[in-house]
């Protein structure tokens, strides 16, 4: 019931941000008519990014209202600002509280632009927060935006952590994007866990890291718009490549080990709304990792007894009938197969849309009794997983049933079905 009230909520905010869009259409003549369309377009390209401008400083959306299992409600606020307030310094800063477990989190940051036609950047950042465990991100992905992230909803084994970090933004060429960030870290998992290695045991740790990520767009067209590189056409297939190194004894880091990360992106448009989506991602470990930083395969499925019990909302890239904390891998491949048909032109306003969705990863990991306290299974005999979406069917929200197939099915049917809520909005 909290879900469906928290769904409305979210669906409330976007209401009012497009009832704010169309109130600013409304325009006397021709020439205002153009300008009022041209702030428009603007102000959706902005919401699109994550952002709801001021004057000087641009709402960050990510902050305004989530949900997860360990924080219950978090609502807050953050942004950064724009080039009103200057185009050579940026600062960006963010305040959240979860009411379940009676904390603040916060980060802060600032940002030099070096270069402004490779829109190099040189960046500062102090965060104390919570981060999912096994979850891999590029950080390069802080340019994606994403209002409502579902599997939010479900996740219970974070860890909290305090990270300083310093990173440098260089666009190579107009496709190719690139991020190298340095930063010390504190590591304190949520839940009952020890890491043992080396006659060590450890239930919290430091690390010291360098990361360097590359996002390359080989088929996008870009465009020099208002002196900056702007992508004006998407093309695929996209490409990210993400490598991280941790250092023992630097700055008190207590493991070595080494990461890569790959993930690409492809679709097939066939008309307009009728197109196939590919995403392959695979990652590897190397080195005294502990499960905080190794991979999960993006389940999104709770652990409970019934299917009405389960029903929650599904992902977009998620495995929905894969349990959360079931799987975690030192080393792994997923492949996400998604086709859109063309909406069913039923009424104006009534437009749902077809999706068909197939899943398989596959993974292992060495040294699993050096992880203490938690008990989970490897993916080394492949897990697959196919069903199907029906999107927009009243308010932004529709249905999906997946079914779990395979090396992995479960000896109770029902625990290997997935009904769910969809919820998609389109400004």
């Amino acid at each position: 019931m909290f879900i469906l009230k928290y769904l409305l909520s979210v669906a409330f905010i976007w209401l009012f941000i497009f009832t704010e869009i169309q109130a600013q259409s409304v325009v006397k003549d021709t020439t205002e008519t153009q300008q009022d369309s041209l702030k428009k377009r603007d102000l959706i390209k902005q919401l699109g990014n994550g952002f709801f401008p001021t004057k000087y400083f641009d709402i960050d959306l990510r902050y305004l209202i989530k949900f997860n299992q360990y924080e219950g409600l978090r609502t807050g606020v953050g942004g950064v600002t724009n080039d009103a307030f200057s185009e050579k310094y940026r600062i960006n800063g963010y305040l959240v509280y979860g009411f379940r477990d009676h904390r603040f989190k916060y980060g802060i940051g600032g940002g030099i632009r070096l270069i402004p036609n490779t829109n190099t950047w040189l960046n500062f950042s102090y965060i104390d927060d919570l981060q999912e465990t096994g979850s891999s991100k590029f950080i390069t992905d802080k340019r994606f935006f994403q209002f409502f992230e579902p599997r939010l909803l479900n996740i219970d084994l974070f860890y909290k952590y305090i990270a300083k970090n310093i990173s440098l933004e260089h666009q190579i060429s107009p496709r190719l994007v690139t991020e190298t960030q340095l930063g010390v870290s504190n590591v304190n998992p949520t839940y009952n866990y020890i890491y043992e290695v080396d006659g060590k045991s450890y239930s919290e740790f430091n690390l010291s890291t360098a990361v360097i990520s590359l996002q390359w767009s080989p088929f996008s067209r870009y465009e020099l718009v208002d002196k900056r590189i702007k992508e004006v056409k998407i093309g695929f297939p996209k490409f990210t490549l993400q490598y991280t190194q941790s250092v023992k004894g630097v700055f008190e880091s207590d493991f070595n080990f080494a990461k890569i990360d790959f993930r690409t992106i492809y679709e097939i448009n066939y008309k307009k709304d009728n197109f196939s989506r590919f995403i392959l991602s695979a990652g590897i470990a190397r080195g005294n990792t502990p499960l905080s930083h190794l991979y999960h395969a993006y389940p999104n499925n709770i652990n409970k007894e019934t299917i009405l019990q389960r029903f929650s909302v599904a992902g977009i890239d998620s495995f929905e009938t894969m349990y959360f904390n079931e799987f975690f891998s030192d080393r792994f491949t997923t492949l996400q197969f998604r086709h859109y048909f063309s909406p069913f032109n039923i009424a104006t306003r009534f437009k749902p849309q077809l999706v068909l969705i197939s899943r398989f990863a596959i993974g292992n990991m060495s040294n699993i009794n050096r992880h203490q306290g938690i008990t989970f299974d490897t993916l080394d005999k492949g897990y697959t997983e196919s069903g199907f979406e029906i999107n927009k069917l009243l308010f932004g929200f529709g249905l999906s049933g997946t079914y779990r197939y395979g090396a992995y099915h479960l000896p109770k049917t029902e625990d290997n079905i997935a009904i769910k809520f969809t919820f998609n909005v389109t400004l």
